[in-house]
């Protein structure tokens, strides 16, 4: 009997202190299976920023360890790490700055190695999981701001990570624009964990949520049964917008 494959990310007593002594995580445990879509919230200075720079190596724990497919995060695999864990930022500008949306997204897998048809395969195969294969060959800064945000999921999905990271995906997005990334991020055969204020976004996209309040996991939940809690999420500074009842949502 074949043993099962090793969660996407197993981050395990998580502790981080920033030079100036500011303490922001304080012993965080969290999984996430391969294949879930879990939403990560928390207010300003929760420490999810911090915790978000630990899974790809860019900041390295005083305490603790983070695993992602099974590979430790350390100096030995950073390389290797930081393919298997692709981050979105919330500017998408942060990420495009090639002359056409097709070097964008293939600048990434280019650097890894990737060459001729393989390269070309791994870029056409990205854009059309984001819908926006039809758009190779224009410059990005001609596209709309959720097209733009949509090449920038292709760029991480161009190296076929095993963790998808996204941070406020849903920020500056007109309405039509943050359907059509719902519907690519739904359809998306990868581990999604997405840092948002957004709670109705995280209703819509997330079974499952986790609060990081204060530098450790204050709650971890279905995401429907956690946004039902006023007094949990009045607690951790979490506010549902006006008359929105997430009961009556139909997943």
């Amino acid at each position: 009997m074949t043993a099962p494959p090793p969660p996407s990310l197993d981050v395990t007593g998580l502790a981080y202190a920033y030079p100036d002594g500011h303490q922001a995580l304080f012993g965080v445990d969290l999984t996430v299976e391969r294949g879930e879509r879990v939403a990560l919230l928390g207010p300003n200075g929760a420490g999810k920023t911090t915790l978000v720079l630990h899974l790809n190596g860019i900041l390295t724990a005083g305490a603790g360890a983070v695993r992602v497919g099974g590979l430790a995060v350390g100096k030995a695999t950073m390389a290797e790490i930081r393919r298997r864990v692709g981050v979105v930022f919330q500017d998408p500008d942060d990420q495009l700055f090639m002359p056409t949306v097709r070097d964008d997204v293939a600048f990434g897998p280019a650097n890894a190695g990737l060459r001729g048809a393989e390269l070309d395969t791994a870029v056409t195969g990205a854009l059309e999981r984001v819908g926006m294969a039809a758009f190779a060959d224009r410059p990005p800064h001609h596209l709309s701001f959720g097209q733009r945000r949509r090449v920038a999921v292709a760029t991480v999905l161009a190296m076929n990570p095993e963790i998808l990271v996204l941070d406020e995906p849903s920020a500056n997005l007109d309405p039509a624009a943050r359907r059509e990334l719902a519907d690519v991020l739904r359809s998306l055969d990868v581990t999604v964990l997405m840092v948002t204020h957004d709670l109705p976004y995280a209703l819509e996209l997330c079974p499952r949520a986790v609060i990081l309040s204060e530098g450790v996991i204050a709650a971890d939940a279905p995401t429907p049964e956690l946004l039902r809690d006023g007094a949990l999420l009045s607690r951790h500074r979490l506010e549902l917008p006006f008359g929105f009842d997430p009961s009556a949502v139909r997943r």
